[in-house]
């Protein structure tokens, strides 16, 4: 009767922590979630699961310098990347493919997963401050377009 007390009481403290977590982190952990799917699918192959990147080719993002402009980073995200680019003291020169059909919010996802997993962050990067960025940026990808990720 006691453990079956202790359990009840148990029980009853997670699910009242877990109804106590606020709207914006219930919504941070959504973005996470979607955010490692995406960036699995669409990033991983050359950043590696891990961030790391893969040696003289492609730039890390764990640990990264480059995360300091979070603003390139949503750029770089959507419309890639033609020409050499210095991370953390190294150059790499190799083309970072556009991803022209990621939505404002998917880029929102992996940004969060991004900045939380490796950019020392531990907040939200809603849509609502990546749909800005992303107009501000896409003149410039215009101009200087990178290439096409395959289908």
């Amino acid at each position: 009767m006691t453990i079956r007390l202790g359990l009840y009481a148990t029980l009853a403290g997670l699910l009242t922590l877990a109804s106590c977590q606020s709207d914006e982190e219930i919504k941070r952990q959504k973005y996470i979630t979607e955010g490692i799917l995406l960036y699995k699918s669409n990033c991983a192959n050359c950043h590696q699961a891990d961030g790391k990147g893969v040696a003289a080719l492609y730039p890390p993002l764990a640990g990264s310098d480059y995360l300091a402009n979070k603003d390139k980073v949503i750029c770089l995200i959507k419309y890639g990347l033609n020409g050499p680019i210095v991370v953390n003291g190294k150059r790499y020169n190799r083309p970072m493919p556009a991803q022209l059909q990621l939505s404002d919010l998917e880029v929102a996802e992996i940004t969060t997963y991004i900045y939380n997993e490796w950019g020392k962050e531990t907040g939200l990067t809603s849509v609502t401050a990546v749909t800005p960025i992303l107009k501000a940026c896409e003149t410039n990808a215009q101009q200087n377009p990178a290439p096409a990720s395959a289908p």
